[in-house]
């Protein structure tokens, strides 16, 4: 039983049913949320799949209602979340936002030029107007308020396809359209390094440090 998440849900669904969604599925054919996303929320490294536990109910939910609309293209995910009521959503966003995190602070080495996805997520690249990652996603990559979720510790390949998917449209362009600008100045190798970069980030069993206007 996962507990401590009752007070996440000011809604009309109940705990219980999202938490059947998560672990069960649903009749009308949702498979369960863990059998890819862990059974704590804690990701798939290996499969590519990103952790959810800890992230921000709004982001989670405006996540799940974009892969709904088609405006953020997943062929996993679109078909899940258009199968889900809006209320259904809801529940599934104050679910997993509500576990605990693996994420926790980690003392960041010196970032060398010579380390290109640690020099831009520390540093940035200024004469190209690139900002540092960590500027909006917090020291170590540990996220900041609701609208930046924490990169640390996510699989590489999850982060990377996200950047790409910035690049080419195919993820609405979120706050200000910052992640679209910003992933229309990184190469290729400079997304594949930023990725590998924030999966190496060490994790541990703690929440993520709460900020201020971010939800329990």
């Amino acid at each position: 039983m996962m507990c401590g998440i009752g007070s996440a849900f000011a809604l009309d669904v109940p705990m219980s049913m999202a938490q059947t969604i998560a672990t069960k599925g649903t009749t009308q054919g949702v498979p369960a949320c863990v059998a890819c996303h862990g059974a704590k929320g804690e990701g798939n490294g290996a499969a590519g799949f990103p952790r959810l536990a800890g992230l921000g109910q709004s982001y989670l939910l405006e996540q799940l209602n974009a892969f709904a609309a088609s405006t953020r293209q997943n062929a996993v995910m679109q078909p899940i979340a258009k199968a889900l009521t809006d209320a259904q959503r809801q529940a599934m966003a104050a679910f997993f936002s509500a576990l605990p995190s693996t994420v926790t602070a980690a003392r960041v080495p010196e970032a060398s030029h010579a380390d290109t996805g640690a020099w831009l997520a520390t540093r940035g690249r200024w004469t190209d107007g690139l900002p540092a990652c960590i500027q909006c996603h917090g020291p170590a990559g540990l996220g900041v308020g609701e609208s930046f979720p924490p990169l640390a510790g996510q699989p590489a390949a999850y982060i990377a396809g996200q950047l790409r998917g910035w690049k080419h449209g195919l993820r609405p362009p979120g706050p200000l359209t910052l992640m679209v600008l910003i992933a229309d100045k990184l190469s290729d190798a400079e997304i594949s390094a930023l990725a590998d970069y924030f999966a190496s980030l060490p994790t541990a069993g703690s929440r993520r440090p709460k900020t201020e206007g971010a939800k329990p």
